[in-house]
């Protein structure tokens, strides 16, 4: 039988602040700041009255607050679900898989995650695309895949599809996937281990070339791999002309916004693991959006630690006093509780069985291992007065194994609320691992097992396989509150301000009032202004939205109810002839998207000042219209303006007497 160990001895060196709160005319063991000396049994009130009544009587008067800058780092992102299986026919498209979920040995295949990662590669092959599968992988992952036959045959056995192996910088590896492009048979095919190749994590850029050569479209499918900068999911986009997130990355996304932008209140974060000095902006982004913490793992001695109590020295991490005390300011300017551990369960060299210990006093020489059980019962009672808990991080202290016994209670707990419709997120191997082992799992559990990524994204981090990929536009547009009738013809405007107000399109507007007129802009400066012009003007047939068109106008204009009948781009900057600047607006991905919504017997203008720009636009259209597009006339070159309207910089370049050079496309009514 077990024991409280005797500290009677212990004598804590109460330092710097002490962990009280005042709240309804009562002390509690969570925050407001003391001076040094005061009483001892302060610390320790129980929490289950004083410290739920002050969370429940703050969510009840909460206010919106400032949640940090944390979605900053979210982009909206091209999707495949957004690409027509007809885009796909006949490309050769690279598909970058997180291998520890297609390949772990013990995976859930039912689980969304799994599901998402196979839709991806299966709905490519479907739609007629030659799919090449790129990833890193080991035998830590799954045991019996140790070659590239190996994992190529267990690929294939999931999906149900040949899946045949492939090694890099091979001659006749480009021949094979010329063939299979010309007889248009898709293949499916795996490239070789991308972890024997160290280009791959310096994201080299003459390595990303090499293994995007031939690819058109760049699926990435492995979300929580995206706070790494890879040659596999980010040096590769600047080869490609399409890069999107697959179903699965999709998914991921998803999950990461559910965890964090989903507003339940109360809202307890629960926080394992160690190492506070690599997380503590992460944590004080929860102390900014959450209503209390709790803090078990190595982390909660730090906490312990900057409040004064006694911790052995081996389990303080060095460095992490400051930013400690920042945390529990941080939190007291909120006025939100901090929970830490009560008591431990301990082992010592000298004794057989385990012993409890008070967290007031560690003596040295004993080693915590698990939560006691006024800790547990304390957590206990906050979670299940909680609408939303995020858990992040194994119950874990010292060098010792995960707490069995405390996560298991830990888990059940969680597991039983999630079934009383409180929003759940446990995040990590091994908390969700616990979960999956104590409790049923609920639709409203929402599980990331790669903790990595989580924390780089609450540190305020851009994730750089997210930002390598294309944009999306993220809104939904009403059109009849934007226009008059939009059901009329549409014309678009690409680039339509970049030189100065915006005169074309205001100018086509007036004179044309049977069609409705969109300028899409990158610049939101001009963007604003001509919104003001059309407001001031009452212009009811005229629009500007600000966004990269390059990415996003078959999103916006697949919506427009009515046929859109004319595009036009004229005078883009220069610099969009070199690779680098892959992100500027004549790319095959545009033309593609005009020719796919630019109704039959519908046209595009292009003009510029400088011939080497209009001669490259003219050959980009021509190369990937597929034999749509034709020249509308005989001279090289259209001499007059076929509007009658002038753009900012037309107007400019022409009164300095220098030429422009302007040519007309319509679409053929051959299919």
């Amino acid at each position: 039988m077990s024991r409280i160990l005797d500290i009677h001895h212990c004598r804590p060196t109460y330092s710097l602040i002490f962990f009280t709160c005042k709240s309804q005319g009562s002390n509690g063991n969570y925050l407001t700041f003391k001076k040094k000396g005061a009483a001892k049994s302060s610390l320790r009130a129980n929490i289950s009255e004083v410290g739920l009544n002050h969370i429940l009587d703050r969510c009840a008067h909460k206010v919106e607050e400032d949640d940090g800058n944390a979605f900053n780092a979210l982009p909206h992102v091209k999707r495949l679900s957004e690409l027509q299986k007809d885009d796909l026919f006949g490309k050769i498209v690279m598909v970058r898989f997180d291998s520890n979920i297609l390949l772990e040995e013990n995976q859930n295949k039912n689980s969304k995650t799994f599901i998402s990662a196979l839709s991806t590669i299966k709905y490519l092959h479907e739609a007629g695309a030659t799919v090449i599968l790129i990833s890193s992988w080991s035998t830590k992952t799954n045991s019996n895949l140790d070659s590239l036959d190996s994992v190529s045959a267990y690929i294939s056995s999931l999906l149900k599809l040949k899946v045949l192996p492939m090694k890099l910088c091979h001659e006749y590896e480009s021949t094979r996937l010329e063939e299979s492009q010309e007889t248009h048979k898709p293949s499916i095919y795996l490239l070789e281990n991308l972890s024997q190749f160290k280009e791959d994590i310096a994201n080299n850029s003459r390595f990303s070339q090499e293994l995007s050569s031939r690819v058109d479209i760049f699926i990435n499918d492995a979300f929580f791999q995206s706070h790494k900068t890879l040659s596999s999911t980010v040096g590769v986009t600047s080869f490609c002309y399409a890069s999107v997130a697959g179903f699965q990355f999709e998914e991921g996304l998803s999950q990461l916004k559910k965890a964090f932008m989903t507003k339940e209140n109360p809202y307890i974060a629960m926080v394992g693991g160690g190492n506070l000095i690599e997380k503590a902006a992460a944590i004080n982004y929860l102390v900014s959006s959450s209503d209390g913490l709790i803090f078990v793992g190595n982390i909660s001695f730090q906490i312990m630690h900057a409040l004064g109590f006694s911790v052995p020295n081996k389990y303080i991490e060095f460095g992490a006093f400051k930013e400690a005390i920042k945390i529990i300011k941080s939190a007291n300017s909120r006025n939100i509780p901090i929970f830490f551990p009560k008591d431990f369960w301990c082992m010592n060299d000298h004794f057989k069985n385990p012993e409890l210990v008070s967290a007031e006093c560690i003596p040295e020489g004993w080693t915590p291992f698990g939560l006691g059980p006024n800790s547990l019962e304390e957590i206990t009672t906050l979670l299940s007065k909680s609408k939303k808990i995020v858990w992040i991080g194994p119950v874990k202290f010292g060098l010792s194994n995960q707490d069995s016994y405390g996560t298991s209670i830990l888990a059940k707990v969680i597991g039983k609320l999630s079934q009383e419709n409180c929003d759940v997120t446990v995040i990590g191997n091994m908390a969700c691992k616990a979960l999956m082992e104590e409790s049923m799992v609920s639709s409203n559990f929402n599980i990331i097992e790669n903790a990595s990524v989580v924390w780089e994204f609450l540190k305020g981090r851009k994730l750089p396989g997210l930002m390598a990929l294309d944009r999306g536009y993220p809104y939904s547009i009403d059109w009849r509150t934007i226009y008059a009738d939009p059901d009329r013809p549409l014309f678009v405007d690409i680039g339509s301000v970049i030189t100065g107000n915006g005169m074309f399109l205001f100018g086509m507007a007036r004179k044309r009032k049977d069609m409705n007129f969109l300028g899409l802009e990158m610049n939101g400066k001009l963007v604003k202004r001509c919104l003001e012009t059309c407001h001031l003007s009452d212009l009811k047939n005229g629009y500007f939205i600000e966004t990269n068109a390059t990415s996003t106008f078959g999103s916006i204009v697949s919506c427009y109810p009515g046929k859109l009948v004319f595009a036009s781009i004229q005078c883009p900057n220069p610099d969009f002839n070199r690779p680098e600047h892959r992100w500027k607006m004549v790319q095959r991905s545009l033309i593609e998207a005009i020719l796919h919504l630019l109704s039959y017997d519908g046209k595009v203008f292009l003009q510029s000042d400088i011939e080497g720009v209009a001669l490259r636009m003219k050959e980009e259209f021509l190369k990937y219209g597929n034999g749509k597009f034709i020249i509308d006339h005989q001279e090289e070159w259209l001499k007059e303006n076929p509007f009658g309207v002038q753009s900012d910089w037309e107007k400019h370049v022409l009164d300095n007497g220098a030429p422009m050079y302007r040519l007309m496309l319509s679409k053929s009514l051959r299919e």
